[in-house]
């Protein structure tokens, strides 16, 4: 009794010793970092900094030894003295190159985003086509002469442009609703790969701040605050390839930042009929910091394309010698868009214990394709051309307040609730069948859309010690809208679903060095408005259904580790049918796989990375053998190596590699592999870098996109259904100039 005694008296008298400590954590420019690891050494506690710098270190006392960690910079260890708990702390970290030895694993910041900044930051995206390449394990292509949004490969799905993964760039929504050309259309064209700071990803349903196309994951990019000089680069190739890029620094002051950013595209690519492709991009971005550390940003961004393409060509004519691989059928294919963004953020710390962020945006879209996917199928004589519009107005906004209760010593609960809404105002959102992109023949489909989705969620973070416990939920509501404009008499109908979608995580991190996981959540991904309101509002928001067990592990400073093993589930696929402008329900599907990544830093000059996947995917409501998902991949990996700082020298070499995949529901018709690698390499010389870039390194004949299709070339006396392909590009090298002021 006496020894329970002594206790109690013992721990009374550190808990009146231990005290709170608030502080904030800038650069040597003076700039606030966000997540910085401090790790209190003495006592085993740790937190994170905000978007402003600014964190609260609770129960430490006198003489704890404290550690600031962070990406990029050099790690400080600081001990507390008597005079640090009558003021706010106030740290100054210096820059460093970034390596895996300043990545922490803790509950707090995502192990893997930090890796993808590692990845990031030694081989840097070289166009906007590698932008999503980044997120491991997912695969792009292209098969629409380069100003289409690419085609996305994830957790054993063909995500198609988007359906089944949500994407945004700081809070601003990428994918579009009720699409011309597909559900969750995303096109992330309007990002400047060189603005891009951090990207934020995860796999599964089990996100409460992510809602409509939440399925196989999300991927969140973040800009840069701020450019450290400004810049100016010029690149030039095969195939009349052309950019050029400028990063200019207008402000860099105690309180402000700003900065502008353009580039200009032009490719003409391998193919026998030029794609004319070109795009200009411009943004602008302002940040200011007030004295209580409150944050603003705005931003403002403007892309426009317009490109040819040859298309989707059938494996009978090449192998019949009517055309090349870089032949076409119809070669009037092609279109242009265009997308002006505002964008406002702002942070504010309320208390010590309560911050509020918040976001607006508002879109300006249009839309202009010509495809012609089956020939002289329909239309013997003309042909089955068809164009595919819309203009479109986005508008949305949301909240939310973060709330942090800590009771006893290794008990902290983050409490974050959160609403907003988004509003899509479509308009004359068209199916034609057209001639030469020239003549209207047919209208198919045309109409007006209107679709709001508001939604609230809370997602809690109970800290109990080393385990976190992350329950949440999230309350969507869809109102769809659709106005017929072929019908002759006044033709509007409207639907409206509400969806609730919990979500349960636990996080174990016995060390710095591993975490364990258990994630479980339900999604959702919607459906296009013409296709619920047809339904009368059947199948309008199918579940997903997910589990996540893994771990990350730091085996070594310099040697990381994830792994993880999966299953999802679907209430309904969802098939676009292009020139049928609907999208196709295909039944239930069930996946199940493993994910893996390496990666190692032997030098402080040489990295490796990669990523392997692995995927079960298969329809659970159609017999044996006639199951197959058509081009869900089974395995996929990409990887590589990079040099950064040997001697003026860098660089490095990565590959891609996705296996064959059923091209149809009975794999009687496969979508071939590939593997192909890029190479890059660089030399700096004061401020100037000299560089070249060769994608397919080896010249491997690759195609980048396949789909089972039916089709009829002109005069052939049947329909066809076979392996409709898009080239990859060949051997391809181009030389880049880069001068920093």
């Amino acid at each position: 009794m006496k020894s329970i005694l002594y206790g109690a008296i013992l721990l009374c008298s550190w808990l009146s010793m231990a005290q709170n400590i608030n502080g904030r954590v800038f650069s040597s420019e003076n700039t606030p970092l966000e997540d910085v690891v401090i790790f209190n050494k003495t006592q085993g506690e740790h937190t994170h900094t905000e978007s402003n710098g600014s964190f609260p270190l609770e129960t430490v006392a006198e003489k704890d030894v404290i550690t600031f960690s962070r990406l990029g910079y050099k790690t400080l260890e600081r001990t507390l003295t008597s005079e640090d708990f009558s003021k706010t702390l106030t740290i100054t970290l210096e820059e460093s190159s970034i390596s895996l030895q300043q990545i922490v694993i803790t509950p707090k910041v995502d192990a893997l985003t930090e890796i993808v900044s590692v990845d990031l930051e030694t081989n840097p995206v070289k166009s906007s086509q590698e932008i999503l390449r980044k997120v491991p394990g997912l695969i792009i292509g292209q098969h629409a002469g380069g100003g289409k949004a690419e085609q996305i490969f994830l957790r054993g799905f063909d995500i198609d442009h988007g359906t089944d993964i949500n994407l945004s760039v700081d809070g601003l929504p990428v994918n579009m609703v009720s699409h011309a050309h597909g559900q969750g259309y995303s096109d992330l064209h309007f990002l400047i790969p060189e603005t891009i700071e951090k990207i934020d990803f995860g796999k599964g349903p089990y996100y409460a701040q992510k809602g409509d196309f939440t399925t196989a994951g999300y991927v969140a990019f973040h800009t840069k605050k701020t450019l450290e000089n400004s810049s100016v680069s010029v690149e030039y190739g095969d195939f009349d390839s052309f950019r050029t890029v400028g990063l200019f620094r207008l402000l860099d002051s105690e309180s402000s930042d700003a900065y502008v950013a353009t580039s200009l595209n032009t490719f003409n690519g391998p193919f026998e009929s030029p794609q004319n492709f070109n795009r200009f991009n411009l943004m602008g971005k302002f940040n200011h910091r007030y004295g209580n550390g409150d944050q603003l940003s705005l931003t403002a961004s403007h892309f426009q394309s317009k490109w040819d393409a040859s298309g989707q060509i059938p494996q009978r004519a090449v192998d019949a010698g009517l055309i090349s691989r870089f032949g076409a059928i119809d070669d009037t294919e092609g279109g242009n868009t265009s997308r002006t963004n505002v964008l406002m953020n702002h942070f504010s710390r309320l208390s010590e214990t309560k911050s509020l962020k918040t976001h607006a945006f508002f879109s300006r879209y249009d839309f202009e394709l010509y495809s012609n996917f089956t020939f002289f199928l329909e239309d013997p004589i003309n042909g089955d051309q068809i164009k595919q519009q819309e203009d479109r107005n986005i508008l949305g906004f949301e909240t939310s307040i973060t709330h942090q209760f800590s009771w006893l010593e290794d008990n902290d609960l983050q409490l974050e609730a959160g609403g907003g809404f988004r509003y899509d105002d479509v308009n004359e959102v068209g199916l034609f069948h057209t001639k030469n992109r020239k003549e209207i023949l047919e209208r198919y489909a045309f109409g007006n859309i209107d679709q709001i989705n508001a939604y609230g969620f809370v997602n809690t973070e109970w800290q109990l010690g080393d385990v976190k416990v992350n329950p949440a939920v999230r309350l969507d509501y869809f109102k769809f809208d659709y106005e017929n404009l072929l019908s002759e008499a006044y033709d509007n109908q409207s639907e409206t679903k509400a969806f609730v979608s919990p979500k349960l995580n636990f996080f174990y991190n016995p060390t710095q060095n591993l975490q364990l996981f258990l994630k479980s959540g339900i999604g959702f991904h919607s459906n296009d408005t013409r296709v619920v309101v047809a339904n009368n509002g059947k199948q309008t928001l199918p579940a997903a259904y997910g589990a996540d067990l893994g771990a990350s592990y730091k085996v070594t400073p310099n040697l990381f580790f994830n792994a993880a093993v999966w299953v999802l589930a679907l209430e309904q696929e969802f098939v676009y049918v292009g020139d049928a402008g609907i999208v196709e329900p295909s039944g239930k599907t069930f996946r199940q796989g493993v994910d893996l990544g390496l990666r190692y830093e032997p030098l402080d000059w040489l990295y490796f990375f990669t990523d392997v996947n692995f995927t079960h995917a298969r329809s659970t409501e159609a017999p044996d053998g006639e199951d197959f998902i058509p081009l869900a991949p089974s395995f996929t990996s990409t990887g590589g190596f990079s040099v950064n700082g040997l001697d003026r020298f860098s660089g490095g070499i990565n590959y891609r590699f996705i296996d064959d995949r059923p091209a149809n529901e009975d794999n009687s018709i496969v979508a071939e592999g590939y593997f192909v690698t890029d190479a890059t390499v660089n030399y700096t010389l004061g401020n100037w870098t000299f560089g070249l870039i060769v994608e397919n390194l080896f010249d491997t004949q690759w195609n980048e996109t396949q789909f089972a299709t039916e089709s009829r070339l002109f005069n052939e006396p049947a329909p066809v259904e076979e392996i409709h392909f898009t080239p990859g590009t060949p051997f391809f090298i181009r030389g880049k100039v880069t001068v920093q002021f």
